[in-house]
């Protein structure tokens, strides 16, 4: 494949070197630096785009590649309210568009795990359920688009919680994330749930952003394949 990268930061650059690693060609490199180059004239060059970059740029972004009319994998997060105009893009204009909160493998199977852990813990009566995570100082956004999967994967597994909030809930119905930023941590994301006597608690911390790099390079494998718009479930065949 032929790879247009949007983002050449320290995912971009991991991108870069486990895409080379599995035999495909980066064609172009778009950052701060090089805005100029970023046109469309040179995406229709490219088989597929992979996009990490800032929330406020995101969209902007998937649709210049939709004007190249090229698929688009992204794991930019903090954008989602206008989700519903990419699907529509997807649905009425035949563009492919491949979304992950996060691409590591791992993290994937957390996500089932948790809802699992969810359903079970719906009719246990004396838990009280909250999530932690854990991120470089460099992280933009709080809480991280993982942890808000993991929140509305409780949420629709529970009669107790409505709705996910920052730090501090004044209601038993809101579900807590709490957010910490230190070092160079590439990702920790923790569910506890509590009782008087005991809790439980689920986790997974990252070693590197490899895990990262591999998943988001398999999904842009995946978009030369399947069309329209798709996520990790479509890669694990979940």
């Amino acid at each position: 494949m032929k790879i247009a990268l949007i983002g050449y930061g320290k995912m971009g650059k991991e991108i870069e070197k486990t895409a080379r690693e599995r035999g495909h060609e980066i064609l172009f490199k778009f950052d701060v630096n090089n805005k100029n180059e970023f046109t469309v004239e040179n995406l229709k060059q490219a088989d597929v785009a992979i996009e990490f970059t800032q929330p406020d740029s995101a969209y902007e972004n998937y649709m210049k590649c939709f004007e190249a009319n090229i698929p688009v994998v992204s794991g930019t997060t903090g954008w989602l309210d206008k989700l519903p105009e990419i699907k529509n893009e997807c649905e009425n204009n035949n563009q492919t568009f491949f979304y992950a909160s996060n691409f590591s493998i791992g993290v994937n199977l957390f996500f089932k795990l948790n809802n699992f852990l969810a359903d079970l813990m719906n009719p246990v009566k004396g838990y009280d359920v909250s999530i932690s995570e854990t991120h470089h100082t460099e992280k933009k956004d709080a809480p991280s688009g993982t942890a808000i999967t993991i929140a509305q994967d409780i949420i629709k597994h529970s009669d107790r919680k409505e709705n996910w909030v920052k730090e501090h809930a004044v209601s038993d119905t809101e579900l807590v994330i709490r957010s910490f930023r230190e070092g160079k941590v590439p990702g920790t994301h923790t569910v506890t749930y509590e009782s008087d006597v005991d809790y439980i608690e689920i986790k997974h911390s990252a070693k590197s952003r490899k895990g990262f790099a591999l998943g988001a390079v398999s999904a842009a494998e995946l978009t030369q394949k399947k069309s329209g718009f798709l996520s990790m479930a479509d890669l694990l065949n979940f």
